[in-house]
C-alpha cells in the first residue's frame, strides 16, 4: 500500500476555499450519519447521490459532498488536503470554487456517459479532488511528495515526483476503470468519475487559470 502523506510545494496563498471545502464535507457527513442513525430506513444515498438512469442536475453537485464511509472520507478529504492549497495558490479562491465543481461536474458526465443506465447511486468528492490531482501534476510535475509504503509487514517512506506519484495513481483509475467495463452491477468504485475529473483537470486549468473573471 502506498499513500502520500505530504508534499515540499510551499503555497502561496492560505487556502480557505480547500479548507472550507474539507469542512464542509466534514460536516455534512456528520449530519448525514445522524440522521441515518435517526431514521435508518432511509437511504439519503438515494435521494443526494447522483444516480446516472435518473439524471438530475441537482444530484451531481449534491453528491459531490456524500461519502459512503469514514474511510472514504477521510481519503478524499486527506488528498485535497495535500494537493489542494498548491491549486488554490495559483488560480485564487474564487477560480479554484469553479475549478473545483467544473471537475467534479466533468467526473459525473463521465460516469453517466460510460454506464447511462445505472441505478447505482454515485457519491464522493473524489472525481472533483481527481481534477486537482491532474492539475497538480501538470503544474507542478516536480514537486516532491512523500510517500508511506507498507509492505507486508515493512513501512517505510520515501520521496517520489509529483508527475510520477499522480501518473501512476490516474493509470491505475484508468486500468481498473478498463477492468470492470460490463462487469460492476452492486457498486463499488467509480473508477470513470475519477478518470473523468483528472481529465477535466488537466484540460481546464490552464484556461481557468488564463480566464478573467472580471470580465466575465
Amino acid at each position: 500500500m502506498f499513500f502520500p502523506y505530504k508534499d515540499d510545494n510551499p503555497r502561496v496563498l492560505f487556502p480557505y476555499v480547500t479548507y472550507t471545502l474539507i469542512a464542509i464535507n466534514i460536516f455534512i457527513f456528520i449530519g448525514l450519519n445522524y440522521l441515518s442513525f435517526q431514521s435508518p430506513n432511509q437511504n439519503l444515498m438515494l435521494v443526494f447521490g447522483f444516480i446516472p438512469n435518473s439524471f438530475n442536475l441537482l444530484t451531481i453537485f449534491s453528491s459531490m459532498f456524500i461519502h459512503g464511509g469514514i474511510s472514504h472520507i477521510f481519503s478524499n478529504m486527506w488528498f485535497l488536503y495535500i494537493f489542494g492549497d498548491n491549486v488554490e495558490s495559483i488560480l485564487g479562491h474564487t477560480k479554484f470554487l469553479l475549478f473545483y465543481i467544473i471537475c467534479g461536474v466533468g467526473a459525473a458526465f463521465a460516469q453517466y456517459a460510460i454506464n447511462p443506465e445505472s441505478t447505482i447511486p454515485m457519491v464522493g468528492a473524489s472525481g472533483a479532488i481527481a481534477g486537482v490531482l491532474g492539475a497538480y501534476m501538470i503544474r507542478f510535475p516536480k514537486a516532491k511528495v512523500h510517500i508511506l509504503a507498507v509492505i507486508i509487514i515493512f513501512i517505510t517512506t520515501f520521496t517520489v515526483p509529483a508527475q510520477i506519484v499522480l501518473g501512476l495513481w490516474f493509470f491505475i483509475q484508468l486500468s481498473s476503470g478498463l477492468n470492470s467495463l460490463g462487469i460492476d452491477t452492486t457498486g463499488g468504485v467509480a473508477w470513470f468519475a475519477h478518470i473523468g475529473g483528472f481529465i477535466a483537470g488537466v484540460g481546464s486549468i490552464n484556461y481557468i487559470q488564463n480566464y478573467n473573471i472580471e470580465h466575465s
